[in-house]
């Protein structure tokens, strides 16, 4: 059986890859509400002895918005004998578990959601990491010492992120500052212009975004300003602006859990994987002094070995409250329901 390779690149708002196999063994739905940029084609990778047993093809289904329209979709997919179906938006999760309910036999498969059932996981990557090194990166190379954040919506795994560039930058700069500007949406490059530029004119030098299209990073080429890409490597996109970009490798993950419900093996859990893991992985350091290089090398490094925690106390809140305490490292649990910005982060969660 022989795969077609997808790669998904630049969707617009609310774009949808489903993909389902030819054959007659298995369907495999993967449903996407966001505009990242990933790459979801190595099911394609024929070569590769662990999946090419595998056959998939790619549809595609615009403006799949969370919500109604994200359950009707999800149920359509269920209904036309999808085996495994991957919801990949926070604001899919309730809708997967009212469809899951109804299709027992379906696995479902949620990213960066909290609720499991017997039929349906959970998965995320530790975006986190990746900003902690983007904050060491930035403290190193800011002059004004301000990064400028911008931020999609008020979920934690954004404001973990925020909190991470701050715990990074004031490693190595203490008095470094973060201002943000929320856009209230994951894909939208007209606010991310508008956000990166009121944020450059506010004396940020570094752009940091937690939004999915390459324009904040095009507008810090065009301001002569440095930034870091989202979810891929945005380097064609601003070649002198771009220090790193963080990637999110989710296609090893797909394929494991797609081989395992074909096996019978599949199980719902919650994984939560990083740098260690290969789930997240950096671009390369670019357009940075070869002792920032080695500092940010030196935080992966750090990272992954365990040696550095990001969230390891004493941390402070932006209102100076002690919210981990000296050499308390903040667990799992705590993480992932985090709803406060740390000391050094300039701005308010949207209420």
């Amino acid at each position: 059986m022989i795969f077609s390779p997808v790669v998904s690149r630049a969707m617009p708002q609310g774009a949808s890859i489903f993909l389902r196999k030819t054959g007659n063994l298995f369907n495999v739905a993967i449903t996407r509400a966001r505009a990242t940029l990933v790459v979801v084609g190595d099911f394609g990778a024929a070569k590769n002895s662990d999946i090419k047993h595998l056959s998939a093809f790619a549809t595609y289904v615009e403006s799949v918005n969370e919500g109604p329209d994200a359950e009707r979709v999800i149920r359509e997919l269920a209904s036309a004998g999808h085996g495994i179906i991957f919801t990949t938006s926070f604001g899919f999760m309730n809708p997967t578990l009212k469809v899951a309910k109804d299709f027992p036999n379906v696995k479902f498969e949620h990213a960066t959601g909290y609720k499991r059932t017997d039929n349906v996981a959970t998965y995320n990557i530790r975006f986190y990491e990746g900003r902690y090194i983007q904050g060491v990166i930035a403290g190193k190379m800011s002059k004004s010492g301000v990064v400028g954040y911008i931020g999609s919506v008020p979920i934690p795994e954004v404001v973990m992120g925020m909190n991470a560039v701050a715990q990074g930058m004031r490693s190595v700069r203490p008095d470094g500052k973060i201002k943000i500007v929320w856009i209230n949406g994951w894909y939208d490059p007209g606010k991310e212009s508008d956000a990166t530029k009121a944020l450059i004119d506010q004396g940020a030098d570094i752009i940091a975004q937690h939004t999915d299209s390459g324009a904040p990073l095009q507008v810090a080429e065009e301001r002569g300003v440095h930034g870091f890409g989202q979810a891929s490597d945005m380097i064609t996109l601003a070649p002198k602006a771009q220090l790193t970009s963080s990637i999110d490798n989710w296609a090893p993950y797909y394929v494991e859990r797609v081989k395992a419900a074909i096996d019978g093996t599949w199980k719902s859990g919650d994984v939560w994987g990083g740098l260690k893991s290969e789930m997240l992985k950096m671009a390369a350091y670019a357009n940075m002094p070869d002792d920032v290089k080695a500092a940010a090398q030196a935080a992966e490094d750090g990272i992954k070995s365990g040696q550095i925690v990001v969230f390891k106390g004493p941390i402070k809140d932006q209102d100076g409250n002690l919210k981990v305490q000296d050499g308390q490292m903040l667990g799992d649990g705590d993480i992932a329901g985090m709803n406060w910005l740390a000391e050094g982060v300039e701005g308010k969660l949207p209420t």
